[in-house]
């Protein structure tokens, strides 16, 4: 099947043509939405197009004025307007921004800072006291700290956007005038995993600039969207995706937090967002409890095969048939991606099957990070749809069921791992981005992710388990929060694996199901339907042992499980 364009879009070389272009079209519809909540009530401050770049190059001409050009800024803070403002300036000014994630613990945030070379800090007051025992610490020679609200003791951006509008009024033009390198090094993003483990990826505009072009030519986004921020922006998913709705004229409003997700999509009349399974996952199971709490899973049943059927017809009901559950969301939720790991088919078809558009990307930090997506004419679940429009995608090295790892060359493709050639080179041969992740193509041409290479676990047969796979259809259990399955020596055979998974159970699920139950009763029930599990595999990937815990997973910042961290501490324990 060959790769279509949906939409017409202008490809920029780098990220100041592509805002000053989105400015020009959009001008007075708003941007982003400002809540502040006050002894008074809450109020709104809606920011346009115009206000946004007005903004963006105040800040930018007093980064200039206090010497900024040839500088590190790095910014850790929640998902903000100023934390747009102040990325918005670095990139627009060509000064090297460094979105650091504000999950990191003291010593690992210094470390990222120390690797990256900063030179200022930008913060959010809530990660004060993290900065503060940064700076008593000694370590680090930042230049400035600069808070994102008034603060005493600090700079702020509030008072270096007002004095950057003096300059700005007084003729100072070199910021604005300023000319773009697009090739350089204009972002350093580290990748998720521990600071030892974590890589500093380098990344151009024109990297960015391009994997923005090949969204807007197959992804329906409208300028009459309203997206919420959920990606934590110092992730590439998510700065990139900022900047992807800026492209396309949408409206961002900033969440209030996990636990208000339900309430922000109300209350801002979300249509589109961006998330990570888990997030896209959480919603979905939160329906199907609702569903259920109400006594309608079978009515709800029934309708999504009388609506499939009716589809087929090319009669669309879904919004009026499911209402009061699309009401549940805000009543405008048209549009979903999902990125960063695999989606689970089962949500991607319940979605659709309710008339909200889901489709899933993939993608890494070194490539901007998409490399293959669905779109709303391509959709295929459990797939991640086809390479994108100006990205080469192959399957190197494919075994006998033509699953090869995926090796890509494109203008997304990173400059290089900073200050680590070694590592590059083991990923970049040829012009070919290594992604360690293997995958195989459909008779249709859909891409499907298999694992990733260094998780497949090989057996003294040859045979070859992908975790992935399992885990998928045992995190459908209700019982179920999240799993690992790994490889577990064998103890009559050393040299052999024995398949075995580590369960948490969600004790808010089991205690609604089953009451005050016993341990022993749980794992026979969960045991009971693994091995209905089992049944649907040849016996090679039977599992054949089990843990059950109420204990999370070890995770990333950006909640993916560390597998070898997880599997050591299991195999320590055994011995």
């Amino acid at each position: 099947m060959e790769r279509e364009k949906y939409f017409e879009a202008t490809e920029f070389e780098n990220l100041k043509d592509l805002i000053y272009d989105a400015v020009k079209k959009y001008k007075e519809k708003t941007a982003f939405v400002m809540k502040r909540k006050e002894e008074k009530g809450t109020f709104y401050e809606n920011v346009s197009y115009t206000k946004l770049l007005e903004e963006v190059n105040q800040l930018g001409t007093k980064f200039y004025d206090l010497g900024y050009q040839n500088k590190r800024v790095a910014i850790v803070g929640r998902n903000s307007y100023p934390w747009v403002i102040t990325h918005l300036a670095n990139l627009l000014g060509g000064i090297l921004s460094i979105p650091l994630d504000k999950e990191l613990q003291v010593e690992e945030l210094e470390s990222c800072l120390l690797r990256s070379k900063a030179d200022v800090l930008v913060f959010d007051e809530k990660y004060k006291e993290n900065v503060e025992r940064i700076r008593e610490r000694g370590n680090v020679t930042i230049e400035n700290y600069i808070c994102m609200t008034n603060q005493e003791q600090y700079m702020s951006i509030p008072e270096l956007k007002q004095q950057g509008k003096e300059l700005l009024e007084k003729g100072e033009h070199d910021y604005i005038s300023a000319k773009i390198d697009s090739n350089r090094m204009n972002i350093l993003l580290f990748t998720s995993g521990t600071t030892s483990k974590s890589k500093a990826v380098m990344l151009s505009q024109k990297n960015i600039a391009s994997n923005v072009y090949s969204m807007q030519l197959v992804e329906d986004i409208r300028k009459e969207d309203v997206n919420i921020a959920f990606l934590p922006f110092h992730h590439i998913f998510g700065s990139t995706c900022m900047i992807v709705m800026l492209a396309f004229g949408v409206t961002t409003v900033f969440p209030d937090g996990l636990r208000y997700i339900a309430q922000n999509l109300k209350e801002y009349k979300v249509s589109i967002f961006v998330g990570v399974p888990l997030l896209v996952e959480t919603i979905y199971k939160r329906i199907e409890q609702g569903v259920a709490k109400k006594g309608k899973t079978k009515v709800v049943a029934f309708a999504k095969k009388l609506s499939n059927f009716l589809l087929k017809l090319h009669i669309d009901i879904r919004k009026k048939l499911f209402k009061e559950i699309l009401d549940e969301l805000g009543g405008s939720l048209r549009f979903v991606i999902s990125g960063g790991a695999p989606l689970d088919r089962k949500v991607a078809q319940g979605f659709n099957e309710l008339g909200i558009n889901v489709v899933q990307g993939y993608g890494l930090t070194e490539t901007s990070p998409v490399i293959a997506a669905e779109n709303y004419k391509k959709m295929k679940y459990g797939s991640i749809g086809f390479p994108m429009e100006n990205v080469q995608l192959e399957l190197y090295n494919q075994d006998e069921q033509g699953i090869g790892e995926i090796r890509v060359k494109g203008p997304n493709v990173m400059l290089g791992y900073y200050e680590n050639e070694e590592a590059t080179n083991e990923v970049l041969k040829d012009g070919w981005f290594y992604t360690g992740d293997l995958a195989y193509f459909d008779k249709e041409g859909y891409l499907f992710l298999a694992g990733r290479k260094k998780d497949m676990i090989v057996l003294k047969n040859g045979k070859k388990v992908f975790p992935d796979e399992l885990e998928t259809l045992i995190n459908r259990m209700d019982e179920v929060s999240e799993c690992i399955v790994y490889g577990m020596p064998d103890q009559k055979d050393k040299n052999d694996l024995k398949l075995s998974v580590k369960i948490v159970y969600d004790k808010e699920v089991v205690t609604e199901k089953y009451g005050e139950i016993a341990k022993e009763e749980l794992e026979d029930i969960i045991w009971k339907k693994i091995k209905e599990i089992n049944k649907t595999f040849p016996p090679y990937k039977y599992i054949k042992n089990m843990i059950l815990t109420d204990q999370e997973l070890i995770k990333t910042t950006t909640k993916k499980v560390k597998r070898n961290e997880e599997i050591k501490k299991l195999l320590e324990q055994l011995s």
